[in-house]
């Protein structure tokens, strides 16, 4: 058996039980606690309410003062990453929690992290439910934030008190809950944060509920994550709007350029043509054409992008998408010319590769590449960087452990496609820190989809373990 396919020794039986039977028997306040998260509409982009963040962040305060654990409850908004130290409310990020236990007598802390923030909700018209407010299906709690992260909140506040229950005011692990105000929204003020509370921060083991699960039956631990890069490209070739009839053949509108400079990121298969984006290179499960089709609901006949194995694709190979143009609707369509189109362009970055790094590929080709001469610019640059996870160290093996235990099933190892840019800035600000990225998504979840749902199964396994293994690590020698 290699190191990384070790589990540490198995629970004492009796705490096992005791564990198991106290997060099964609160369950029920669970769900009703994590439904009134949900009817808080948290979502921390400039454009909405910043009251409701406010709200939400107070809830989640009030959860952590409920589990009994803490010394101390605070909440914190801390300033943009580059801002100055007298920064305006508008340089400020949107309040955080951060509740402290410190570590006694030698035991390890370890440092819960989650996000109370969540996407807009989109077209309403989209939901078959309203949602923000949690509706119950079948064995699936649906709402905005259901899963994405309200659920990874609850999971560290039913652990928690699950914990409270079995070890009252003895316990001597050290905890620190940190659970971020605006992870939608680039966690603006994360950087800041970190350096401004490292000393409350310092944990041993960081957990970061905020991934996927193989299945509804089989949990994951998240060993590689993406990185990203988003920004505005503009194209204009105009002054000003011009009969389309008159000038058609002869002038350029914008959206020539554009459709011809999108399709030059991509091969004829699908696969990124943009010079000096790198790929990862590692083995990953079976995933066949067929069972992508059907996880990633493709319209009957349509074929999957790219090449090499499915899950190389999704977890380790660079992908570009175009989320967004500003282009006249097709109702709103007059018979013009257009100056000036602009994209949302979504990168992501295999893992390994700095974030920046790849943003420079990706000018150059599109720099290089622009047709016409149009005039080009780019705006509104985001980045993060991807991570790789050790899993040599002893808090992986507890985490198997306790997964098995927790869910009655081996944990696989996975990648993930998405982004999470600020793991690699929690490993840069606390090297020795030992990072797990777990989470209560499933396959269906729609995570920032209409009709995002928690699958309940999920949240009571995934409560068991991380109860488990918080456990496992108060009574650690």
């Amino acid at each position: 058996m290699s190191d990384t396919e070790q589990t540490s020794a198995a629970t004492d039986p009796a705490l096992l039980d005791a564990l198991r039977e106290q997060v099964h028997g609160a369950l029920p306040a669970t769900i009703a606690d994590l439904s009134a998260l949900v009817r808080l509409p948290s979502v921390s982009w400039s454009a909405y309410d910043p009251a409701n963040v406010q709200a939400s962040a107070e809830a989640v305060a009030d959860l952590a003062r409920s589990t009994g654990v803490f010394d101390e409850v605070r909440i914190v908004r801390s300033a943009f990453d580059g801002a100055t130290a007298d920064a305006a409310d508008d340089q400020l990020g949107q309040p955080a929690v951060l509740a402290v236990r410190p570590a006694r007598n030698g035991k390890p802390t370890v440092m819960l992290y989650a996000h109370h923030d969540v996407q807009p909700q989109g077209d309403d018209a989209l939901w078959e439910t309203p949602p923000f407010e949690p509706t119950l299906r079948g064995d699936r709690l649906y709402g905005r934030g259901a899963s994405d992260d309200k659920a990874g909140v609850m999971t560290h506040i039913a652990s928690l008190r699950a914990l409270h229950a079995r070890f009252g005011d003895d316990l001597e692990l050290g905890v620190v809950l940190f659970v971020e105000g605006e992870e939608e929204f680039g966690s603006r003020s994360f950087r800041t944060f970190l350096q401004e509370q490292k000393e409350h921060l310092a944990a041993d083991v960081i957990v970061v509920a905020d991934s996927d699960n193989w299945s509804v039956d089989v949990p994951s631990i998240t060993v590689s994550l993406r990185g990203n890069v988003t920004f505005k490209l503009t194209l204009t070739t105009l002054e000003h709007a011009s009969h389309s009839g008159m000038f058609g053949g002869a002038a350029p509108d914008a959206m020539i350029p554009m459709v011809r400079l999108l399709a030059s990121l991509h091969d004829d298969d699908g696969s990124v043509a943009v010079e000096g984006l790198t790929s990862y290179e590692a083995d990953v499960p079976d995933r066949s054409d067929a069972e992508l089709a059907k996880d990633a609901a493709l319209v009957e006949g349509v074929r999957p992008v790219g090449r090499g194995p499915v899950l190389s694709r999704m977890w380790f190979q660079p992908s570009i998408t175009v989320t967004g143009m500003d282009v006249p609707s097709v109702a709103n369509a007059s018979n013009t010319l257009l100056p000036t189109v602009s994209a949302r362009v979504s990168v992501r970055v295999a893992p390994g590769q700095p974030a920046a790094e790849a943003a420079a590929a990706v000018e150059r080709h599109l720099r290089a590449h622009v047709p016409f001469g149009a005039r080009l610019e780019i705006s509104e640059p985001d980045a993060g960087d991807g991570f790789l996870v050790d899993t040599a160290g002893w808090a992986v093996q507890e985490a198997r452990t306790a997964m098995r235990e927790g869910w009655g099933a081996e944990a696989v190892e996975q990648g993930i496609g998405g982004s999470i840019p600020f793991v690699s800035d929690l490993a840069a600000e606390f090297p020795d820190a030992q990072i797990l990225v777990t989470g209560v998504e499933d396959p269906d979840t729609r995570a920032h989809s209409p009709n995002e749902s928690q699958h309940l199964g999920v949240l009571h396994r995934a409560i068991a373990a991380e109860t488990i293994l918080l456990a496992r690590l108060a009574t650690r020698a």
